[in-house]
């Protein structure tokens, strides 16, 4: 079983207006209301996808609610563990610019932490856990040094999508994927990159500290796949770009339900790519026809 863990979800509350004008009543030209977090996006493209999972994480209140029963209505399985206060919820607004403001999220005591540790302590070798996105500030993100190392004690593969020092914390517990973008990747190692050459000697960097995959996306210019075996380019896709939330989740998910599935390293690329483009070229997360029409488009190259 996939499991995907989003310790701070949130109810995304998109809003679409021509201009922001700072200081005056601005009127939505049309809304919506989303489950989020990054966990629960990969959830949301594996059960498209055809990949069973369960979503699982810290939620509360009447929001935690909207969004158990939002993935109830998706078919998605859940094993949230319920805290106090409400799940948060985080404004993205749709304009001339793209603006969004993130709630902070519920207080996590140590109780409702013990309760998520034994549900990663009671996990199998055949299971895979999606690690994804930051923690409450209740916890900080040094509480994945206690929760990672409980899936792994318990034989899962972990998958970890994080950015900056958590990835590379991260890289300790031989993670199947981590998912850096190259902004981030530059980032983590205090360089500029200069081409698809620099790129790749920087991922393998990040195998070297111990990921066994590392994808690069790198927005409209394609993605790279890095492993110990080989490197594969993903070539670009054109298309209207509509939606940067959830591009890079849509990728982990499309890449993990497929290797988890088959151990095609290169399909679980293909997919990963499909998943990842579809969701950028739609308002929300991909649907599966897209995703599929998109599969049929994508073209990769051994480097």
């Amino acid at each position: 079983m996939i499991y995907t863990v989003t310790l701070n979800p949130s109810i995304d509350f998109i809003v679409r207006i021509d201009r922001l004008e700072l200081g005056a009543v601005n009127r939505m030209k049309s809304d919506d209301k989303f489950t989020g977090g990054k966990g629960i996006n990969v959830s949301r493209i594996l059960q498209r996808l055809g990949h069973d999972s369960i979503a699982t994480g810290f939620v509360g209140g009447f929001t935690g609610q909207f969004i158990k029963d939002g993935l109830k209505s998706e078919g998605i399985k859940t094993e949230f563990i319920e805290v106090e206060e409400d799940t948060r919820i985080n404004v993205k607004i749709k304009a001339d610019r793209e603006t969004e403001i993130n709630g902070a999220g519920p207080q996590i005591s140590d109780e409702k932490s013990a309760e998520l540790q034994a549900v990663l302590a009671d996990l199998s070798s055949s299971d895979t856990v999606v690690f994804a996105g930051s923690a409450p500030s209740s916890l900080g993100n040094a509480v994945y040094k206690l929760l990672i190392p409980l899936a792994k004690k318990a034989g899962a593969q972990v998958v970890c999508d994080f950015e900056g020092q958590t990835l590379l914390d991260a890289l300790a517990y031989t993670p199947l994927l981590v998912k850096p973008n190259n902004h981030e990747l530059a980032d983590i190692f205090g360089v500029e990159l200069d081409g698809l050459a620099d790129i790749e000697k920087y991922a393998h960097k990040l195998l070297a500290k111990g990921a066994q995959n590392v994808i690069v996306s790198m927005a409209g210019d394609g993605a790279l796949l890095v492993s110990p075996e080989a490197s594969y380019f993903a070539k670009p896709i054109k298309g209207e770009v509509k939606n940067s939330v959830g591009a890079g989740d849509s990728m982990v998910a499309g890449f993990t339900g497929e290797y988890v599935n088959t151990g095609n390293l290169l399909e679980a690329l293909k997919w990963g790519v499909a998943c990842g483009t579809a969701t950028t070229f739609s308002d929300d997360l991909a649907s599966a026809a897209f995703i599929e029409e998109t599969y049929k488009k994508v073209e990769v190259e051994k480097i």
